[in-house]
C-alpha cells in the first residue's frame, strides 16, 4: 500500500481515531467508586467552590489543554471544515501527551462567526489549563487568540504563529552565531505574509532585529505602505511595510538582493540559485514550505562558495523546523506554573532553551533516531530534534520561569525540583537513578574507562566531568583518543593512560601476586598489562583508580574475565552476580542473576540476594527479596526447588539480615499482592518483592529482557556485585547516557569505601 491507503487503514484500525480517555484512579471497589462518583465526589466539589484554585488539586485541569479548530486552514488543504479538520487536532494531541505528558481535549467548532467562536472557546475556560488554537485562517486566527487573551484567566496559544516562530528563533539565534553576525545588522527578507509569517517576523523584533530591517513579500510582492494603509493583506503586515524605493524593486528577486536572511513562509520553488547568489555573504536560508520547499536544501546550500545554513520544514534534510520543538513544551512550563497567559518574555525563553541545548553533545538515542544526519553544532544543526527528550527538561523549566518573571504564574517552582518533577514523568528509573548520581556528585572518584578510545566511551567521559559526576580515566592508545577529541570538538581534557608509554613495573608485580598460583609468570604479567582492560583492572586493584567501567566493545564473558581475575571479589564474598535495575510505572524491581552464576546453588542464591539487596538500597528501595521457581513454598519437590527454598530458609535464620526474604516462590506469587497476602498469609513478605532473584542466569536473562520488551521497563544494568572494587561490565553496544547512569553507579559504591 501507498501512503495515502496506510494513513486510512492506521487511522480506521479498531478503536478508530488516535485518541482514548483512561482512568487515573481503580476502580475496583465499591469504595473506589464511592470515591470517584457519589458520595465522595461530593467533598472536592464543595472544596473548589469555596476555593477555585482547588481545581487545580482536585482535578486534571491543570493537565488538560484543548486543541480548538473551526477547520478553516487545515495544513495546506484549506478551508475543509471542523470535521474533516480532526485527524489533524487528534494528532496534535497525539504529539502533546507523547512529548510533554498533557493530556487533550480535541474541539472541532463550527460555530459560523468570529463572535460566536469565542463565545464558545471562552465559555470553557473552567474545563482547561490552556488552549492550543490550530489551522484558524488568517486574519481571523489573529483576532480570535487576541480577544480570548483578554477574556480567559489561561494561557491562549495559537500554535501556527508562535511555535514556528519560536522554532525559527532558535535557529537564527544559532545561525548568526555560526555566520559571524549581529542581529541588529540584519536585514530579513519574508515570502508569505500569513499567520505564521507575521508572528515570527514580530519575533524576530523581540530577538533584537529592527523592524525596518524586515520586509514582507506575498503572491503580490512587496509589501509597501501604501498597501498596507488599504488592508491589503492585513492590518497586522503593516509595522514591515517596506518603501520599494530603498529595495529597488517590487518583487521577492528585489527583495531578497543583499539580504543576509530568508524567511519563506509561503509555497515551494519560487526560489532561484540565482537569488540566494545575490543575498549578503554568508546568507540564512529558512525555507519552510512544506511539502515543498521555496527553494531545495541542496539547491540553496549548492548555490554558494561559502556558508549558507538551510533549514526547511522536511524530517530528510538537517535544520528541519517541527511545531512539534515547541508548543508540548511551553504549555508543560504554562501549565506548571499556572500561568494566566503566555507572554513574549516565555516565547523568547522558550527560543534561547533550544538554541541553548543545540550547542550540546546529543545523546545515542537521538543520533540512532536520525541515521546519518550530522548532529553537531554548526550549518547543519542549529536547533534540536524533536525526539530529543532533553528538550522537555530546558524548554519548560524555561519557560515557567519566565511566566514567574513576567507576572503571570500563579505557581512558583523550584527549578532544580521541578527538572526533576518532569524527569518523573518519563518513568521510574530516573528517579531510581537520581539519587545515586546525586550521591556520586557529592563526591566524584576516579572512574577508569577501559575501552578509552571509542567514540561513544569518550562522549561519555565528557557527559561525567560535565555533570560533576565523576573524574574519567580514559585507557588506550593516545593518539586515537586525541583524535576522537578533535573530531568531536569538545573542550575537555581527560586523563589518559596508554599501555604504551605507562611505567607498568609497579602493576606487574600485582598482576603477578595474584595470578601467580594460575601460572602467570612476571612476563606473562607484563604482557598481560598491555590489553586495556587488565591495565584498567590493576589500576582499580593498586588504588590508582577508585572503580572501573568496560565491556561496551566486547562479550559480557570475556570483558568480566580480567577484572574477576584481578580485582577479584570482596573479603565477605564468594561470588560476584550481575543485577539488573527495571522501572516501570508503578514499580521497580531488581533481577539477579542474569550475567554471571549459570546454575547457582543454595550459597550462591543466598549470597547474591544479600548483595542485591544492599544495591537496591542504594537506589532509596527497602528490600523485599523473593527467591523464585515453578513451585511455591514445597508445591513441587525436587533438587531444583530445593535450592531456593534452602536459600531462603537460611536467610530467614540468619540475625544479620535485616529485610524480609521468603521462597521459594513463582514469579506472579511474588509481584501480585493478592496471591502473596491472601493465598499466602504465613509469607514473610507483606508487600510484593522488589528484589527476584531467579534460580539459575538462564532464567534470570530471559526473564528481564521479557520485562524489558514487552512489559515496558526502562533498564539500568547490569550492575556487578560482589567484587572487592566498583567494578562494572557494561552490555556490549551500550550507549553514552547507559555509560553515565552505570558510571553514577560506580561512584557512589566508590564513594562509601
Amino acid at each position: 500500500m501507498g501512503l495515502d491507503d496506510d494513513a486510512r487503514e492506521y487511522h480506521r484500525r479498531d478503536p478508530p481515531g488516535k485518541l482514548e480517555i483512561s482512568t487515573t484512579k481503580p476502580t475496583n471497589t465499591q469504595r473506589d467508586l464511592s470515591l470517584a462518583y457519589s458520595p465522595g465526589v461530593a467533598v472536592p466539589c464543595r472544596d473548589i467552590a469555596e476555593e477555585t484554585d482547588r481545581g487545580y488539586e482536585y482535578t486534571a485541569k491543570g493537565n488538560l489543554v484543548g486543541v480548538v479548530s473551526d477547520g478553516s486552514a487545515v495544513l495546506g488543504l484549506g478551508d475543509i471544515g471542523p470535521l474533516a479538520s480532526k485527524p489533524v487536532m487528534e494528532g496534535k494531541g497525539v504529539l502533546f501527551k507523547r512529548f510533554a505528558d498533557i493530556d487533550v481535549f480535541d474541539l472541532e467548532l463550527d460555530t459560523g462567526s468570529l463572535d460566536s467562536f469565542v463565545d464558545r472557546v471562552a465559555a470553557m475556560e473552567p474545563t482547561f489549563g490552556g488552549v492550543n488554537l490550530e489551522d484558524i485562517a488568517a486574519p481571523t486566527c489573529f483576532e480570535a487568540e487576541e480577544r480570548l487573551r483578554d477574556r480567559m484567566a489561561v494561557p491562549v496559544f495559537h500554535d501556527d504563529q508562535h511555535g514556528t516562530a519560536i522554532i525559527t528563533g532558535a535557529a537564527l539565534l544559532n545561525a548568526v552565531d555560526i555566520v559571524d553576525k549581529e542581529l541588529a545588522d540584519l536585514e530579513v527578507v519574508f515570502s508569505g505574509a500569513g499567520a505564521a509569517a507575521t508572528a515570527t517576523a514580530k519575533f524576530y523584533t523581540s530577538l533584537g532585529v529592527p523592524a525596518d530591517q524586515i520586509t514582507m513579500c506575498d503572491i503580490d510582492g512587496v509589501i509597501t505602505p501604501q498597501r498596507a494603509a488599504a488592508g491589503d493583506p492585513h492590518e497586522h503586515v503593516s509595522q514591515f511595510a517596506t518603501d520599494t524605493d530603498a529595495i529597488g524593486g517590487t518583487d521577492l528577486a528585489d527583495a531578497i538582493e543583499g539580504a543576509d536572511v530568508f524567511v519563506g513562509l509561503s509555497v515551494g520553488g519560487i526560489v532561484s540559485r540565482e537569488m540566494v547568489r545575490s543575498m549578503a555573504d554568508d546568507p540564512i536560508v529558512f525555507a519552510m514550505a512544506n511539502p515543498d520547499p521555496e527553494i531545495d536544501y541542496e539547491e540553496a546550500r549548492a548555490a554558494r562558495d561559502d556558508t549558507v545554513v538551510v533549514a526547511t520544514g522536511r524530517s530528510d534534510y538537517p535544520n528541519q523546523v517541527n511545531n512539534v520543538l515547541c508548543f508540548p513544551f511551553v504549555f508543560r512550563g504554562a501549565l506548571d506554573a499556572r500561568a494566566r497567559d503566555i507572554t513574549e518574555g516565555m516565547k523568547v525563553a522558550a527560543a534561547e532553551a533550544l538554541a541553548d541545548l543545540t550547542r550540546e553533545d546529543v545523546p545515542d538515542a537521538v543520533r540512532r533516531a536520525y541515521g546519518d544526519q550530522p548532529l553537531e553544532f554548526g550549518p547543519e544543526y542549529v536547533i534540536p530534534k524533536p525526539l530529543d527528550e532533553r528538550v522537555l527538561f530546558r524548554v519548560a523549566p524555561a519557560v515557567a520561569e519566565a511566566a514567574v518573571a513576567d507576572g503571570v504564574a500563579r505557581r512558583d517552582l523550584d527549578r532544580e525540583a521541578y527538572v526533576r518533577e518532569l524527569e518523573d514523568r518519563l518513568g521510574g528509573s530516573r528517579e531510581a537513578m537520581r539519587a545515586v548520581l546525586t550521591e556520586a556528585k557529592r563526591d566524584p572518584k576516579r572512574l577508569v574507562l577501559a575501552e578509552g578510545d571509542d567514540e561513544t566511551v569518550v562522549r561519555a567521559a565528557h557527559q561525567l566531568v560535565d555533570r560533576g559526576i565523576a573524574e574519567p580515566l580514559l585507557v588506550g592508545d593516545r593518539d586515537r583518543i586525541e583524535a576522537t577529541l578533535d573530531g568531536l570538538g569538545f573542550d575537555f581534557t581527560p586523563e589518559i593512560v596508554d599501555p604504551a608509554e605507562t611505567d607498568l613495573d609497579p602493576y606487574v608485580e600485582l598482576v603477578y601476586e595474584r595470578r601467580k598460583r594460575k601460572g602467570v609468570t612476571r612476563r606473562e604479567a607484563r604482557d598481560l598489562l598491555y590489553e586495556n582492560d587488565a591495565l584498567a583492572s590493576a589500576l582499580v586493584a593498586a588504588g590508582d583508580a577508585d572503580a572501573m567501567l568496560t565491556g561496551r566493545t566486547h562479550h559480557y564473558p570475556s570483558a568480566l574475565r580480567r577484572p574477576l581475575q584481578i580485582v577479584g571479589t570482596a573479603d565477605d564474598a564468594e561470588f560476584a552476580a550481575g543485577v539488573y535495575m527495571l522501572a516501570f510505572d508503578d514499580r521497580v524491581v531488581f533481577c539477579a542473576d542474569a550475567t554471571v552464576n549459570q546454575d547457582p546453588d543454595a550459597d550462591v542464591l543466598a549470597e547474591v540476594t544479600g548483595h542485591t539487596a544492599d544495591l537496591a538500597r542504594r537506589f532509596n528501595v527497602e528490600p523485599r527479596a523473593a527467591l523464585l521457581s515453578y513451585s511455591d513454598f514445597g508445591s513441587v519437590d525436587n533438587d531444583g526447588t530445593r535450592k531456593p527454598r534452602e536459600a531462603a530458609r537460611r536467610l530467614r535464620e540468619d540475625p544479620e539480615v535485616d529485610f524480609p526474604v521468603d521462597g521459594e516462590m513463582q514469579a506472579d506469587t511474588a509481584v501480585v499482592d493478592d496471591l502473596l497476602t491472601e493465598d499466602y498469609e504465613f509469607a514473610e513478605l507483606d508487600a510484593p518483592a522488589n528484589v527476584l532473584v531467579f534460580p539459575n542466569l538462564e532464567a534470570g536473562n530471559v526473564a528481564y529482557k521479557l520485562l524489558h520488551r514487552l512489559g515496558g521497563a526502562a533498564v539500568v544494568g547490569p550492575m556487578l556485585v560482589g567484587m572487592a572494587e566498583p567494578v562494572h561490565v557494561l552490555q556490549r553496544g551500550d550507549d553514552a547516557a547507559d555509560i553515565v547512569n552505570l558510571a553514577g553507579v560506580a561512584v557512589a559504591t566508590a564513594a562509601d569505601e
